[in-house]
């Protein structure tokens, strides 16, 4: 056989096959990049090095004004509330849920988010929903103050079902080694702060997908708004009070999962639930889904989507200081003596919560 003869031989009149016939599209990827450039141009801070498109971001720690660093990284999803924005062909507010979930993570242990990466994942890409999506995701960088940096867009036919897609980000963030949270002073006596959600965020979408299914009708807005960003006013407060203890971001496992994760053992937190309102959708998606009480706070936030830990002389500070840079406030509870064999997180009058 001749070595520049590859049709030789059987199967020889079968045709040539490239790489977009096997569903992969190299120039609608090529497109998309180009779409995403200005996009993550309009992140730009300091410290960013270089621009999109080598194989790896740069960040410079000292010219973003750091001395004695130390990083703090997280990456999350956006989970199954995916689906809901898919099947409404609204995917513009995802990427604000995915930048939403690593860097309020971040912000919580006293550091400032400095870069962000996306993976993009579907089965066959379209440049306008993958431009749509990307937008989202840099909006959400912007709110937060970080870079979006690189990323990585990957069309994987046969992995995902038409018009299917995932998202992964991956946050980097820095804080001086000597304001790293949650302090080692949370005591009790200590007050807890409550910021308001703007509603689901991005957890229990399972269970929310699930009543929605029972066929009731419900609001797609209220489903898809983004997980609120905390992070601008919380570094306020941090530096500009220097009083904030510890922080937690209400993620999956609600208030009972999370409010622990900032506290010393031998501590707990006693929160009274008639002390805030939650929006509207709570109370759709417990009265439609007949959710008992301890499922809603264990699997949303319920109207929380962060808590403060501070002295009691510094609360109304604090408190008003976040309610300037743009937050809704409530003391909520207080800091006790908890022995380990009782929950970490005790919320009372709990009930109140779905009272009109």
């Amino acid at each position: 056989m001749k070595p520049d003869a590859p049709n030789d031989g059987p199967g020889h009149n079968k045709p040539p096959l490239t790489y977009k016939d096997a569903g992969v599209d190299i120039d609608a990827g090529d497109a998309l990049v180009e779409h995403i450039k200005p996009l993550a141009k309009s992140t730009d801070r300091r410290g960013v090095m270089g621009s999109l498109g080598g194989f790896g971001g740069l960040f410079d720690l000292k010219a973003a004004g750091f001395k004695d660093p130390i990083l703090v990284s997280g990456t999350d999803g956006v989970g199954t509330k995916l689906k809901v924005a898919i099947e409404a062909s609204i995917p513009d507010t995802v990427g604000i849920d995915l930048v939403a979930m690593c860097v309020n993570d971040i912000v919580v242990q006293g550091a400032e988010p400095l870069f962000f990466l996306d993976y993009y994942a579907t089965g066959k890409l379209e440049v306008g929903t993958g431009r749509r999506i990307v937008a989202g995701i840099a909006e959400g960088c912007r709110r937060a103050g970080c870079a979006l940096i690189g990323g990585e867009t990957a069309e994987m036919p046969g992995m995902y079902a038409d018009g299917d897609f995932d998202l992964a980000g991956f946050a980097v963030g820095a804080a001086e080694r000597n304001e790293l949270l949650p302090r080692t002073d949370i005591a009790p006596g200590d007050v807890v702060l409550g910021l308001a959600s703007s509603g689901l965020h991005s957890n229990g979408y399972s269970l929310v997908r699930k009543i929605v299914a029972l066929g009731s009708g419900y609001d797609i807005g209220a489903l898809l708004e983004p997980t609120r960003i905390y992070v601008k006013p919380l570094l306020t407060a941090i530096r500009d009070t220097r009083a904030i203890k510890g922080l937690a971001h209400i993620t999956g496992g609600g208030l009972p999962g999370n409010v622990p994760r900032c506290l010393p053992d031998g501590l707990r937190a006693r929160l009274d639930a008639r002390r805030w309102t939650p929006p509207a959708v709570f109370h759709w998606l417990r009265a439609e889904g007949r959710v008992p009480t301890l499922d809603m706070l264990r699997t949303f936030n319920c109207g929380l989507g962060m808590i403060a830990v501070v002295a009691r002389p510094d609360a109304e500070r604090v408190a008003h200081t976040l309610t300037i840079a743009g937050e809704t406030v409530r003391e909520i509870g207080i800091i006790e003596p908890g022995p380990t064999s009782e929950a970490d997180c005790v919320v009372e009058h709990e009930d109140s919560l779905w009272r009109s």
